[in-house]
């Protein structure tokens, strides 16, 4: 990472705040903003993190902070992998080189972490909400600040986007929504012309030209509804706006987001104004670094790379990750069964999707960030006969927990989850972290909830819940599998049955997931029992009472939350059977698990060797001694 000393970003450094930026002449904000892209992409390509959403936003930004009095005005970043820039200018640019790292910046805005991340956010879809929320308290409290919501064209794929723009559009509230176009998928008018008349339209002699105008054709009702049409139809040659204004808001755009000699003064001119406004630009995915512009995907979410080649300089996975093992899953059980269908909500290449998209394009749908309506999509295509497939992380299948209880398990139709993320995640942190899926999950009738320990249980336990006649779940981590390659067969496994591993003395270790080879490790240093669960539901309940019945201490582990976790399940079929036995539940405590690589969040959880052993001694020094 570059130091001051070099001179590259001479300007830059002479911004510590968004008060330093309001200093400088308007002419030098293109020369900061071509500063401030080089310093971010060497900053990403030495840390990883999202590069291509953050390259886009950088004259953004920078028009924000330097037109509206931050921290008190409010900025509402939708998604949140976006504010790099907005990071580097709000006091942290010194600590970038920290980055999703255990101790350092989050890779998402975070309220804890800056005055300038107004609300934290890592889902999709909730700027506008918690805007038009702050506007109303700004007006509650009397504070008089504004807020502003940035969104994605992605994030607006989200039915909460449009529950809130409903509500907002029919208040009074004073509400900036910008929608950061950044993949040209509404309108390509973008140009001089469009630029010129959106200054015009939210300038304040139009704007009082505008609202003078309808009070006096109010009285004049032919006279109103056809000055109505024709500003529609003026507007609708020069613009999208028409659903927006609808909607109750006043339209802008669009304009070009990365023309700071536009975007600035029409920010002025909007700051000035009351009410819902609307604001449509358009920014370039990547811009300023080719290999991003050309592949934005790609450079979404990014490893630790070479900036002169764009490849990557980290060190090759040596093992199948789980991703790809669903992947491979996937195209081969299409491939068998045509009445497969995967379901994505917006994470084809997150979630393994890539290669069935091009194999069975009629078989695949991405619904865009909608993960509800991907599950009643799902339902919907199972009640007539098809077997669907909802690839999806943990984290965001959290959102569809009411069509996962209401519309698939409620009628026990036969839809396959494929949790992916689940566990620790890493260095996207408690936003993505996969910790409540079996909790949430386990109290629902008629669901399945599977934990394979390694590559190859997750083909089969994918098969099997494939097979099953009902809602199923299969639950794995990110990154690789330790254990064995899978095989090429699609093989079932028996259902609700635990495996044996290893028998051992005094005390028996139950494992739910990837954590058995672990696991495996302590049951060799303290001469333990060791069980491979397998099914979360249903249990083995043979097995659970097999293992009371010939050992002193029971310990479940998994990588979930402790509270309603595999443990807790254990512990319930334990007590409604009157089995008195000691036991110990690992897994998260209640608490968010922070940010970091995912061995420093295990260790720090005590779910590495070293600590499972430590937590295995205290409870039988517990035991030991309250039988003195």
């Amino acid at each position: 990472m570059g130091s001051s000393s070099d001179n590259r970003w001479p300007l830059l450094e002479s911004v510590d705040s968004p008060a330093d930026l309001r200093q400088l002449p308007r002419v030098q904000l293109p020369e900061l903003a071509r500063e401030m892209r080089s310093y971010l992409l060497e900053t990403v390509s030495t840390t990883g993190g999202h590069l291509s959403a953050g390259l886009g936003t950088v004259e953004l930004t920078i028009a924000l902070h330097y037109v509206f009095n931050t921290p008190a005005d409010k900025l509402v970043w939708d998604v949140g992998h976006q504010t790099y820039p907005h990071k580097i200018l709000t006091e942290r640019r010194h600590r970038m080189s920290t980055l999703r790292q255990k101790g350092g910046l989050a890779g998402f805005p975070k309220c804890s972490e800056s005055e300038y991340d107004a609300f934290g956010t890592g889902h999709s879809s909730t700027s506008i909400s918690a805007a038009l929320g702050m506007s109303i308290a700004s007006r509650q409290t009397g504070a008089n600040y504004k807020s502003v919501a940035i969104i994605g064209d992605g994030a607006m794929t989200g039915g909460m986007a449009f529950e809130a723009l409903n509500h907002a559009g029919d208040s009074d509230a004073d509400l900036l929504v910008i929608l950061n176009d950044n993949d040209m998928s509404i309108s390509p008018n973008v140009g001089g012309l469009s630029n010129h008349l959106t200054r015009l339209l939210s300038g304040q002699i139009y704007s009082t030209v505008r609202e003078g105008g309808k009070k006096v054709l109010e009285h004049m009702p032919s006279v109103w509804e056809l000055a109505r049409r024709t500003e529609e139809h003026v507007k609708g040659m020069v613009a999208p706006g028409t659903l927006f204004e609808e909607l109750g808001f006043n339209y802008f755009g669009p304009i070009d987001g990365h023309d700071l000699n536009t975007l600035v003064p029409i920010l002025q001119n909007l700051y000035e104004q009351k009410g819902p406004r609307f604001l449509h630009i358009v920014t370039q995915k990547g811009k300023g670094y080719f290999p991003a512009e050309d592949d934005p995907s790609r450079y979404h979410g990014v490893g630790k790379f070479d900036t002169s080649t764009g490849e990557s300089t980290a060190s090759a996975e040596s093992s199948q990750t789980f991703t790809q093992v669903f992947s491979d899953w996937l195209c081969d059980m299409a491939a068998a069964d045509k009445r497969l269908i995967g379901i994505t909500p917006a994470m084809r290449e997150g979630s393994g999707l890539v290669e069935f998209s091009q194999q069975y394009q009629d078989r695949y749908f991405d619904v865009g960030i909608a993960e509800q309506h991907a599950v009643t999509l799902a339902a919907g295509m199972a009640c007539d006969g098809l077997k669907p497939v909802v690839a999806i992380y943990s984290t965001f299948l959290q959102r569809a927990y009411d069509q996962v209880i209401h519309d698939v398990a409620i009628q026990n139709l036969p839809v396959l989850f494929a949790i992916d993320r689940a566990g620790i995640v890493g260095a996207d942190g408690p936003t993505h972290t996969g910790a409540y899926d079996i909790s949430y999950l386990r109290c629902i009738p008629n669901m399945v909830i599977m934990t394979p320990a390694d590559a190859d249980e997750a083909r089969c336990m994918l098969t099997t819940g494939f097979l099953h006649d009902g809602p199923a779940a299969v639950r794995y981590p990110r990154g690789t599998s330790s254990g064995k390659l899978p095989r090429k067969e699609l093989t079932a496994i028996d259902f609700g049955k635990a495996e044996l591993c290893r028998k051992g003395n005094k005390v028996a270790l139950l494992v739910f997931g990837t954590l058995l080879s672990t696991a495996q490790e302590v049951a060799e240093t303290i001469d333990a029992s060791l069980y491979n669960m397998r099914f979360v539901k249903p249990l083995d309940e043979d097995a659970i009472k097999q293992a009371a019945n010939n050992h002193d201490l029971l310990v479940t582990i998994e990588e979930n939350a402790i509270a309603g976790g595999a443990g807790s399940a254990v512990n319930e079929w334990l007590a409604a059977n009157a089995e008195r036995i000691n036991i110990l539940n690992l897994g998260f405590p209640d608490t968010y698990v922070g940010q970091g690589t995912q061995a420093e969040m295990s260790s720090e959880w005590g779910l590495d060797a070293d600590g499972i052993v430590k937590s295995i001694q205290n409870q039988l020094a517990k035991m030991n001694a309250s039988n003195c």
